[in-house]
């Protein structure tokens, strides 16, 4: 039987492909340290648990709206006057289950077949596999260990033709870590003003942040109409198996991806909703513990990289990522991550999982213990040495 033409262009996530082959070494009885896997390690807060067994326990297991629980747009609202100072109708707000519904179907609803999209690279994977999947054009717009992986507006403008329908943006970022500044976002305003652009704003990280503040472009004069601002409890909260996310658009596109919900998955599940409830509306001391933790462990594994010979990597200053520089070593990125995990029982990716421009660098996620990322850097060093 032959699959329609269009799934050819869908892409992939290597690092679910990395964490399988990890998992098959280490059946075969091998240790592996994790650092390919983009996701917290610690355990979602006791009171977000709490939240969604009463949720259970009180009848929370049937359908509810397609664009969410009410009562969770309303905080979803609030959180984003709180974090990015914008006011927003809850009308304006989808739950979703994760937040990667909100890249498919935000790019579905506004991307028609030759629209250009511009992404950065390296970035997320699935921004150029969605892209490809509705027929549209990815054009990359490189970020540069010289500008702190930060993009460069002068770069973008550059590359917008008359065919651009959308730029995606996604600080802090994966998989470097870099932080786009207030300056660098006004001067992107500047450009989708101009040109009539959307800006889908993935902002996951929003809340790992080691130094400054963080900026949306939507808070930006004349922007929150034009943005797609993307976030959700996975990473804050250390809830990614919970599935729970939500975009915040202008009240017409989210009516648009309310009904891509009805049509996907009905609607999200009511318990995690509850769930997401209570972690908008209690302590945030859980994440700013793990923020503090993550930090640390950045620190370490940064002072430990650029001790090894042929590899240099920039303190990131968000995400929990570092992005090193493994040109020096003289391997290729693809064999130096084989390597690393065949040979040292690391487990990393290469940096052209992220992309044409993430070629000479590899990605490590400092989700891990503070013991684990010393092991993984002295095993890795012990590799190279040998």
């Amino acid at each position: 039987m032959k699959l329609a033409d269009r799934m050819s262009r869908l892409g992939t996530e290597t690092a679910f492909e990395v964490l399988a082959r990890a998992r098959e070494l280490e059946r075969e009885g091998r240790t592996i340290i994790h650092l390919e896997i983009g996701e917290p390690d610690f355990d979602t807060p006791q009171h977000i648990i709490d939240a969604a067994c009463q949720a259970l326990n009180s009848g929370y297991t049937h359908y509810g709206p397609s664009a969410g629980d009410p009562e969770l747009r309303e905080a979803i609202a609030e959180h984003m006057l709180a974090t990015r100072g914008l006011t927003v109708d809850p009308a304006e707000v989808v739950v979703v289950p994760g937040a990667k519904p909100i890249i498919y179907w935000g790019i579905t609803a506004c991307v028609n077949a030759g629209d250009e999209v511009i992404y950065p690279n390296p970035g997320f994977p699935i921004y150029e596999s969605m892209i490809n999947f509705v027929g549209g054009k990815p054009v990359p717009v490189p970020l540069r260990e010289e500008h702190e992986f930060r993009l460069d507006a002068e770069e973008l403008r550059g590359l917008v033709t008359d065919k651009t329908r959308m730029i995606i943006l996604n600080s802090p970022q994966n998989p470097t870590g870099g932080v786009l500044t207030l300056e660098d976002l006004q001067a992107i305003a500047e450009i989708a003003i101009a040109k009539d652009l959307w800006v889908m704003s993935d902002e996951p990280y929003e809340s790992i942040l080691y130094e400054g503040t963080h900026h949306s472009i939507a808070s930006l004069p004349g922007m929150q109409e034009r943005t797609i601002l993307i976030d959700g409890f996975s990473k804050a909260f250390a809830m990614t198996g919970w599935r729970l996310g939500y975009g915040v658009m202008n009240r017409e596109l989210a009516a648009a991806v309310a009904r891509l919900q009805t049509n996907c998955t009905s609607c999200t599940s009511a318990s995690n909703q509850r769930a997401g409830i209570a972690a908008l509306k209690g302590s945030m001391e859980p994440t700013r513990a793990m923020v503090a933790e993550f930090k640390r462990r950045r620190d370490v594994i940064v002072d430990g990289l650029n001790t090894l010979p042929g590899i240099s990597c920039l303190r990131p200053h968000g995400a929990f990522y570092v992005f090193p520089n493994v040109t020096g070593t003289g391997v290729d990125s693809r064999t130096l991550a084989k390597r690393c995990m065949e040979e040292a029982g690391v487990a990393a990716l290469s940096g052209t999982a992220f992309g044409e421009y993430g070629d000479g660098y590899l990605r490590l996620s400092y989700a891990n213990s503070v013991e684990n990322i010393q092991k993984a850097v002295r095993q890795i060093g012990e590799m190279l040495a040998g």
